[in-house]
């Protein structure tokens, strides 16, 4: 059993109400799985995801993709603890894998500014996979795609801070089966 909404909120003020539910959130990532599913068949597929926020939804997805797939991942970092981007992003932890010749889907938790999906596309353009796209699970409403696919969009949210699913705030709530809006600040 786990916690809804309600529960989560009672004891954190900074929860101030829910945004996409657990059950929306299995709901579209099945559809997502079907869609890469049918696009990918005969392909040699690689899924990348973005640490940490993207490992849980990318975990999901992969259970739902019906062609087989490798993974592998990055971390990077625009935002540290803040809950604004800090417009530098730096590469923690790189790739094991060759991308020459792969199928590549980027598994994105949220683009929010598009500054590290900007950064990360580039980078791995040089590396020469055959295709390469991005699957997000959250694109806040105005970002724009410049130079970069969004091949597979979970949900358009607005440009609110959010939380839960692998979304952080200085490493918490990504455990929250749900995504939330986040406030720093609350009333008493």
């Amino acid at each position: 059993m786990s916690l809804g909404p309600e529960v989560w909120s009672r004891s954190d003020p900074h929860l101030v109400g829910e945004v996409i539910s657990a059950q929306a959130l299995r709901e579209r990532v099945a559809e997502l799985g079907a869609q890469i599913s049918a696009d990918y068949l005969g392909k040699n597929l690689l899924l990348i995801g973005v640490l940490k926020g993207a490992f849980l939804f990318m975990s999901d997805l992969a259970r739902q993709i019906e062609v087989p797939v490798e993974f592998d991942f990055m971390a990077v970092s625009s935002y540290g603890a803040a809950t604004q981007t800090s417009g530098v992003v730096r590469i923690l932890k790189d790739l094991d894998t060759d991308l020459a010749g792969r199928d590549v889907i980027i598994v994105e938790d949220i683009i929010d500014s598009g500054l590290t999906l900007s950064y990360l596309i580039r980078n791995l353009k040089f590396r020469n996979p055959a295709s390469m796209t991005v699957c997000a699970l959250l694109v806040k409403e105005g970002v724009t795609p410049s130079d970069y696919e969004l091949g597979y969009i979970g949900f358009r949210i607005p440009p609110d801070f959010v939380v839960g699913y692998g979304l952080d705030v200085g490493e918490r709530y990504r455990n929250l089966p749900y995504v939330a809006l986040y406030r720093e600040e609350f009333e008493d």
